[in-house]
């Protein structure tokens, strides 16, 4: 059940007919600290990796110190209409900015180059092509969010990005009680991350989706060393964690892990962290826990299988080209990266096939999760090695072996899209709902960090 104030909050959001670009976004935080001198302030915490200014709008003068940043993955746009809408609400309503007992900090976009390389599908028509056709997604230590410092056992990690220093400093200064890092997935439900386990919010949280007719997530994990706290609410992905399962299992690191997450170093602080991830589409079966009448070792082995098809192109397409190209365009160290890391996630699952608890009946949702991200892999890696043959075409470099390989891939792409959109519903989920749920989430975590 959602109080009756949120309620009303959550009725303060617009209708989004689109995206917004990184411009757009911090143009609209600057806008308020100029309308609301007294209120806000805009001040530059940071410089991208090419230059760009980082900028965190501070509205308030509450007690308390909360962080919310967009854009820590530079694919994951719903976050910077969520930092938007909070910023003018807490500008514009003073009952509500005291209400809240908050000193905000908003980070409207932490990544603005990598940002920059998704924005042709924020503004175009939203579909599964289009989407997979320009997404850009950095390689592992290019990831403003898992690029913090991290030591443990023989794993060390300290190449702090510029953006993530940013953030750093940002967390260190003001030392948060609650902190917020906007995410989003692709397809299927809606799930949360928290830092530590903070019961009392969980049923509030799971009603939120629900305001909206939105399935929970139910089905796998983002990894298998996540912990489940509640139906859709999960204990906060972490690298040690990480490390001491694929050791566990006897799995090699291979790169696997880079750095530690924004809120493994917001804990220094004792901050409370909530991440909601939202789907651009919906798949109502992610919330079905009935029986799918298939053994959940044979699903784990198939993921496994059709994941394998896609490590196979990504590899022979980059084998086939790695002697002619030219550049170390981004696209082209995402794909390097990503390549392998898919071989381990395979390599993962056969494992997990094997394991005891694997004896016995999948889920429907387990099996649709499964599934879904076999989707969502196919479009975000081979449409990336597109843009990586594409550059190259680009600046000159389009080689005999290079346009071959692209004519290749673009075959493939053409059927897992159509694969994609044969098997759930393309209509995206709208843009006002996605942001109503992302503010509730912030509106009643940092309430409940606060108690």
């Amino acid at each position: 059940m959602l109080h009756d104030d949120l309620a009303h909050e959550l009725d303060t959001v617009p209708d989004f007919a689109r995206f917004a670009g990184v411009d757009e976004v911090v143009g609209e935080l600057a806008r308020l600290a100029a309308e609301f001198p007294g209120v806000a302030a805009l001040r530059r915490i940071g410089t991208s990796r090419l230059g760009e200014p980082i900028l965190c709008l501070t509205v308030g003068d509450g007690p308390h110190h909360g962080v919310v940043v967009a854009m820590p993955h530079p694919n994951e746009p719903i976050g910077g209409l969520t930092a938007m809408h909070l910023a003018r609400r807490m500008c514009e309503d003073a009952a509500l900015r005291r209400s809240s007992g908050y000193t905000w900090h908003i980070v409207g976009c932490i990544d603005p180059d990598g940002t920059r390389l998704n924005e042709a599908w924020f503004t175009e028509k939203f579909t599964p092509d289009n989407y997979g056709r320009h997404f850009y997604r950095p390689a592992g230590d290019e990831q403003t969010e898992w690029t913090f410092p991290f030591a443990y056992k023989d794993a060390y990690f300290d190449r702090v990005m510029p953006e993530t220093l940013a953030w750093m400093r940002l967390i260190d200064d003001v030392r948060p009680a609650f902190m917020s890092s906007l995410h989003n997935s692709e397809r299927g439900g809606v799930f949360y991350y928290v830092n530590r386990p903070e019961n009392a919010l969980n049923p509030l949280l799971k009603a939120l989706p629900k305001r909206y007719g939105l399935p929970l997530h139910l089905g796998e994990p983002e990894h298998p060393s996540v912990r489940r706290l509640d139906d859709a609410i999960y204990l906060a992905l972490n690298s040690r964690a990480h490390y001491d399962y694929l050791q566990r299992v006897g799995q090699k690191l291979n790169g696997q892990i880079a750095g530690a997450s924004s809120a493994e170093y917001a804990a220094r602080h004792g901050t409370f962290v909530i991440i909601v991830e939202l789907p651009y589409w919906r798949d109502d079966a992610a919330s079905d826990h009935s029986p799918a009448g298939v053994p959940y070792a044979r699903v784990v082995r198939e993921h496994a299988a059709d994941l394998t098809e896609l490590v196979r192109v990504l590899r022979e397409t980059l084998d086939a080209v790695l002697g002619d190209v030219v550049s170390d365009s981004p696209f082209l160290r995402a794909s390097r990266f990503f390549t392998p890391l898919l071989a381990d996630i395979v390599e993962l699952e056969e494992i997990r096939a094997g394991e005891p608890d694997a004896d016995r009946e999948a889920t429907v949702a387990e099996m649709r999760s499964a599934q879904d991200l076999v989707h969502t892999y196919r479009l975000r890696y081979t449409g990336m090695m597109l843009r990586a043959l594409e550059a190259e075409i680009g600046i000159g470099n389009g080689t005999p072996r290079i346009r071959e390989r692209h004519r290749m891939l673009e075959e493939v792409y053409g059927a897992w899209t159509a694969a994609f959109e044969a098997d759930t519903a393309t209509e995206p989920i709208p843009l006002r709902d996605l942001v109503a749920i992302q503010y509730g989430t912030i509106l009643a975590g940092a309430r409940h960090a606060k108690t």
